[in-house]
């Protein structure tokens, strides 16, 4: 009816397994949004900075909660939605994994939460970068010793090429790291 409020829309209900529609005042029911609240993918990317792609790929991971569908079909997201994605954007930023950043909005969303649990993820984090950094700069060492070894002429030695087909002692492998970043903090033992 066009008598109801603005704030009143229709909701359907299921009872004895027959859908039956009934008006909702979204102002006392917290978990129903108004629908003015709602946003389409297209104003939540935007809003917060996170392509399309990316919202639709942190909710088939479980980062963001499966987002509720308006008469069309189309994603509605909330207010909060677009909070929680801000969140992610700068963990990501910052060089959390998905892990990580799942414990983070697990700790985020936890008002009980101990600061010191936040506080010993940012560190583990801090410490992988540092040895990351600490291996990103050997091999940036290494590829400049080889470099200066090569001659950069016409002759087809080449002390780079050598250099990449017999590796030395001290360079390290590295890609243990990329594994490690997957990896939160809090699933290993304290």
């Amino acid at each position: 009816p066009q008598s109801l409020q603005q704030e009143q829309w229709l909701c359907p209900v299921y009872l004895y397994s027959v859908m039956h529609y009934v008006y909702v005042d979204s102002s006392h029911h917290p978990s129903v949004k108004a629908k003015e609240d709602m946003m389409n993918i297209g104003k939540v990317s935007k809003a917060s900075g996170v392509t399309a792609k990316m919202i639709r790929y942190y909710e088939q991971i479980g980062l963001i909660p499966a987002a509720g569908r308006n008469n069309a079909g189309y994603r509605s997201y909330s207010a909060n939605d677009v909070e929680r994605l801000k969140f992610i954007k700068r963990s990501r930023e910052l060089g959390f994994s998905v892990a990580e950043i799942s414990d983070l909005l697990d700790l985020w969303n936890n008002r009980g939460r101990q600061s010191a649990d936040v506080k010993r993820l940012a560190q583990g984090h801090s410490e992988k970068l540092e040895e990351r950094i600490n291996d990103l700069q050997q091999m940036a060492n290494t590829l400049k010793d080889l470099i200066d070894c090569c001659a950069g002429d016409n002759r087809p030695d080449c002390p780079i090429l050598e250099g990449l087909q017999e590796p030395h002692n001290e360079i390290k492998d590295v890609h243990h790291h990329n594994d490690l970043l997957s990896v939160s903090p809090l699933t290993r033992k304290k």
